[in-house]
Order: C-alpha cells, then structure tokens, then sequence
C-alpha cells in the first residue's frame, strides 16, 4: 500500500492505494465523485476523461500513484467554471446528450479544443473529439455545440487549468444550488447542502418535526425496531447489546435490492442523543453502503425537534445514483414520510404491518413534479 496527496477539484486529498489502483477508481470509490464515469477502463472511449495538471487525460489507465502530488480536476470541479458553462449551456440547446454515460468526458475534452484552439473548422472538431465516444447521438449535436462555443473566440492554450479555491481538508464543501423544492406535509425545516468528507463520504443534516412531546419523542426514538417500522424498508433482524443486524430494501423500478448488514448503536438518555454506524451489501448489484446517523431531540413548544445528521458512501454499481444535490431532496422526502409515520405511530394511529422496499422511483417522481409543476 502506497500513501499519495492530490489536489482534487481544489481541495488537498490523501489516502493509502495499492500500486495497481487506477486513478478512477481511487476518484470514484475513496473520494465518491462518480461523475467520472468508466466505460471501456482501456483508454479508448474517453468517459473518465479528468484534467491532470491543466491537462485531459484518461483517469482509467492512469495510475493514482503516478499522479501523486498533481492537481485533478473532475467533472464535479468545473462549478463557476465560465467556458465549462458555456459547453453545458450549448449540450442542451443542440441536443447533444441523450443517456448522458459519455457526456463528463465529453465535457472535459470539448473544454479542451475550445481554449486551446478556440475557432476552428468541423473536421478539426471532429478530429479532436474522436477520442470520445457516444453511442447515442451519432455526434452531430456534439459537434455543432463545441463549434457554437468555439465561435468567435481566440486560442488560449495556457488556460486549460481550472482556478481552484481555498478549501480547508476535510471541510464541507458547498454544491451547486438548485431550485429548492417544497416539502411534504410535516416534513422538515431547511437542511445543509450535502457536504463531500474524507474517504469519500457524503452528509447532510435534516431537521423534522413531531407532534409528540421530547420525553415522548425520545423514547420512541430510543426503540430501534420502532424506528425501522416507520422508515419504508427497513428491517432489524436482531439486537444484542449494542449490536445490530438487519437490512433495507429499495425498488428502484425493476431493479430490487436489499443491503444486509450489521452495525453499532449507542444512546444517551440524558442528552437525548442516538448513534447508529453501520454497512451492508447487495449481493446482486455488487455495491456496499456504509454510513452513521446521529440524532438528537429538542423541545419545539409542546412538540419536539429531532435533528438528523446521515453520513454515507455508496460503492459499486450503485454509486452512480450518489448524486449530491439529488439525493439531498430524496433524503428530504424519506424524512417526511417518517416523520409523518413517527407522528401516527406516536398519536396512537395504524402503522404499515410490514415493512415495504422503499419505492425510490416514487420518490423521485415527486421531486420532479415539484421541481416542474411546484408541488
């Protein structure tokens, strides 16, 4: 095991690799940034193309030890970035993204061709993009957004490296903001973006309101298998000391999985404060979770607040749905639906009799409807 620092999206980064792991892969299953994505992992279709010191270089056939000491910038490193925006801006007019698995790299290489060539004829567009390839398009509107940009523009050969920013190690770094959607009914107050941590974690912080006063609250915060009850998917299987083990189940339209695991749990009656760590594993996808949740009950008048910290990191097939600002509004609505079944099991009200896989698709329909429609 070899220790490496990098500079990844302006941010100082280290962590202990085997020689043979391939920057990519150390991308996107230490740090979580899964917007690189792999497609062929030989070099040839251009989907994990990043910036190696100011430079578009294949993430899948670079060695994370080799760029030991070199500045990465991914796609998740180009926010405020004014020709990134440009090219984002002009993939959507010329329709030149369908499925979308290519279009980071894609991305990364146009950026590329327009500062260091600025104006240019088609085939020299296409010549400099045949690194890159796309399934979907047929590369027309490729094509023509990466000339819509270059348009008018002079070469800039020495500006191919982002600026990067002060970012402390290991500090929340602040994403992108998007239209915030409303929240369901007794669902939550405002939360924290979703913060990057190290070893490639993700967090957000939500607080949810229950009817219930906090002695109330907190007792039934206090029965784990009560909490698994209200939250759609989830089942404990067994308790023993302050060991657990169980599962959570997830429809995802036609993909089904269920990570089983086990994990720690500790409580603190007197500052009303639980901790559960804990991972699993879905045979079929092949991809782990990890992650903790840490809450604490407050008074809110003649109810309670409980605020919820969740930290987590998918790896695998899955960690392609890890997106920050997605998740933070999926996260938001699981919150409200339990708050809204901690409320009815708390008023005395009937509660599911068991546990059904939570429909993420169901979720995600809701946050695009309120997204379009705002509701």
């Amino acid at each position: 095991m070899t220790p490496i620092t990098l500079e990844v999206n302006g941010e100082r980064r280290s962590g202990v690799v085997e020689p043979r792991t391939h920057l990519a892969d150390w991308l996107r299953g230490s740090l979580g940034l899964t917007g690189t994505h792999l497609g062929c992992e030989q070099g040839v279709c251009g989907a994990c193309t990043v910036l190696i010191d100011g430079q578009p270089q294949r993430a899948c056939i670079a060695y994370a030890v080799d760029c030991d000491g070199s500045r990465v910038t991914t796609i998740e490193g180009f926010d405020g970035d004014p020709t990134m925006g440009a090219l984002r801006e002009a993939f959507s007019a010329h329709h030149a993204l369908q499925c979308g698995f290519c279009t980071p790299g894609m991305l990364v290489s146009a950026r590329d061709v327009v500062l260091r060539l600025g104006e240019v004829p088609e085939g020299r567009i296409r010549e400099e993009m045949s690194g890159n390839l796309c399934r979907c398009t047929g590369y027309v509107g490729i094509v023509d957004a990466i000339g819509a940009v270059c348009a008018g523009r002079a070469p800039q050969p020495a500006a191919g490296a982002v600026a990067t920013r002060e970012v402390t190690p290991g500090a929340a770094t602040q994403e992108a903001d998007l239209p915030a959607a409303p929240h369901a009914p007794a669902a939550t107050a405002p939360r924290a973006a979703p913060a990057a941590l190290p070893g490639g974690a993700s967090s957000l912080e939500e607080t949810i309101r229950i009817a219930a006063a906090p002695d109330a609250t907190w007792q039934a915060l206090s029965d784990l298998r009560r909490v698994a009850a209200c939250l759609p998917g989830a089942q404990i299987d067994a308790i023993e000391g302050d060991a657990l083990s169980g599962r959570m189940r997830v429809a995802l339209g036609p993909l089904k999985v269920s990570f089983a695991g086990d994990g720690r749990f500790a409580m603190d009656d007197a500052a009303r404060e639980g901790r559960v760590t804990g991972r699993g594993r879905d045979s079929g996808s092949n991809s782990s979770a990890e992650g903790e949740v840490r809450w604490r009950v407050r008074p809110d008048g003649t109810g309670s607040l409980v605020s919820v910290t969740l930290a987590w990191r998918l790896t695998g097939a899955l960690a392609q749905f890890n997106r920050g600002n997605l998740v933070a509004d999926l996260v938001g609505r699981m919150a409200a639906q339990f708050a809204a079944n901690l409320n009815a099991d708390l008023a005395g009200h009937a509660r599911p009799a068991e546990s059904k896989p939570l429909n993420g698709l169901a979720l995600l329909w809701s946050l695009i409807r309120a997204r379009i429609f705002g509701r």
